[in-house]
C-alpha cells in the first residue's frame, strides 16, 4: 500500500496491519458542548468540516435502527429513565431509574420483566448508510454490557451483585451478551466485509487500580467478551477494546482474549506507563488515545498539549502502532486552542515519519 496520500480507511488499515503510514491516524471524540465550541472557534457548520480542517481520521459509525414495540416517554429500550444533570458547561444524561432495581431473585427477573428482542432492530439502510463513505473507517457492533446491567440495577448494587447475587449476574449477563451478539452479527451480515472494527468494551480500572478483582473478571467477563471478540474476528473486524483507567494488570488476559486496540490509555493512572506499555505490549496491540483529559486538554497550555502529542508520537507512536486521540471524550472546558494544537501538531509532526 503507498503512502502517498493516504484515506482515513486506509491509514486506519495500515496501523491495524503493522503497515506503513503516510502520517499517524487521529481520531475525534468530543460532549456535543464541546463540538459546537470548536466548530464556532474554526467557523465551521459541521463536525465533518472540522475533521478536514485539522485532518481527523473521521469514523463512521454504524448501527441498527429501532423498529420495536413503542417505547414509554422518558425511557430507553431497557426501560431505564433519565434526567438532564447539568455540570456548569454542558449537560449529562443521568440514570433516574433503575428497571431490575427492586428484584431480588432472577425467577422476579423472569416473571416480571421483558428483554430487548434482536428483531426490535433493522438493519437494511446500513449499505445506504455506508454509501458514498468508502475512504472512512467503519465502527459497527459490540458489547458493553456491564455497564449496562448497572444502570438495570443502579451502579452500587450491580457492584454488590458480584459478590452476593452472582446468579443474577450471569443470567443477565448472558441475555445482554447474546443480544449484543446477534445484533453485532446482523451487522456484519448487512454490509459483509465493510466494518473495520467492533467496540468490545468494559470499564475495567479506576485512577489507582482495578475496578474489580481479576477473579472477578475472569469469571464475569473475559469469557463472555472473548465469544464477541471471536465473532469480530471470523467477519475480519477488528477488535477495539475501551477500558479507562488503571488495566495494566489485567491487560495480559485481554490480549490473550482477542483484543486488537487498546483505548483510552489513561496515562496519568497508576501503571499505565506509556514507555512501559509499549515495551511490553506495544507488538501485540495497537494504541488509541493517550491525550490526556484530566490536565493537559482541560488545564493545560498550548506549549504543554504540543509536548504531549510528541511525546505520544516518540513514545507509542515508536515503530508504529499509534493512533492519536483525547482520552475520552473532549469536555467543553477544554479550550479550543488545545484542541487545534492537538491535531495541527500530529499532523505536522508526524508527517512522513510512519
Amino acid at each position: 500500500m503507498s503512502c502517498q496520500e493516504m484515506t482515513p480507511k486506509e491509514r486506519w488499515l495500515a496501523v491495524l496491519n503493522r503497515e506503513p503510514t503516510d502520517r499517524v491516524p487521529t481520531d475525534y471524540w468530543a460532549t456535543p458542548e464541546a463540538d459546537q465550541k470548536l466548530k464556532e472557534y474554526l467557523g465551521c457548520e459541521t463536525t465533518e468540516q472540522v475533521c478536514e480542517i485539522l485532518h481527523i481520521d473521521l469514523v463512521v459509525k454504524v448501527g441498527g435502527k429501532y423498529v420495536g414495540p413503542e417505547l414509554a416517554k422518558g425511557e430507553d429500550v431497557f426501560g431505564c429513565r433519565y434526567q438532564q444533570v447539568d455540570y456548569g458547561t454542558g449537560h449529562y444524561s443521568e440514570i433516574s431509574y433503575n428497571p431490575l432495581a427492586e428484584f431480588d431473585s432472577v425467577a422476579e427477573i423472569e416473571r416480571h420483566y421483558r428483554w430487548p428482542e434482536p428483531d426490535w432492530w433493522d438493519y437494511s439502510h446500513l449499505p445506504e448508510q455506508i454509501a458514498g463513505k468508502e475512504d472512512y473507517p467503519i465502527q459497527g457492533g459490540g458489547s458493553e454490557p456491564f455497564l449496562r446491567y448497572c444502570t438495570l440495577r443502579g451502579l452500587e448494587q450491580g457492584f454488590m451483585d458480584l459478590v452476593i447475587n452472582p446468579d443474577m449476574v450471569d443470567y443477565c449477563l448472558d441475555i445482554l451478551f447474546d443480544l449484543a451478539y446477534e445484533n453485532t452479527r446482523r451487522i456484519y451480515e448487512a454490509i459483509p466485509g465493510q466494518v473495520t472494527y467492533s467496540y468490545i468494551a468494559e470499564d475495567l480500572g479506576s485512577q489507582e487500580s482495578l475496578l474489580f478483582s481479576k477473579s472477578h473478571i475472569r469469571k464475569f467477563f473475559i469469557p463472555r467478551m472473548k465469544r464477541m471478540m471471536d465473532l469480530a474476528h471470523e467477519h475480519g473486524a477488528f477488535v477495539f477494546h475501551h477500558s479507562d483507567g488503571a488495566i495494566r494488570d489485567i491487560l495480559p488476559d485481554m490480549i490473550a482474549a482477542g483484543i486488537d486496540v487498546l483505548n483510552p490509555i489513561q496515562w496519568r493512572c497508576k501503571g499505565m506507563d506509556r514507555a512501559a506499555l509499549k515495551r511490553d505490549f506495544g507488538d501485540q496491540i495497537v494504541f488509541h488515545g493517550a491525550m490526556d483529559n484530566q490536565y493537559t486538554l482541560a488545564f493545560g497550555t498550548v506549549d504543554e498539549v504540543r509536548q504531549e502529542v510528541i511525546d505520544n508520537l516518540q513514545i507509542l507512536g515508536a515503530g508504529g502502532g499509534y493512533i492519536l486521540a483525547p482520552c475520552h471524550r473532549i469536555q467543553a472546558v477544554s479550550p479550543p486552542e488545545n484542541i487545534v494544537a492537538m491535531y495541527e501538531t500530529a499532523y505536522e509532526y508526524s508527517r512522513g515519519k510512519g
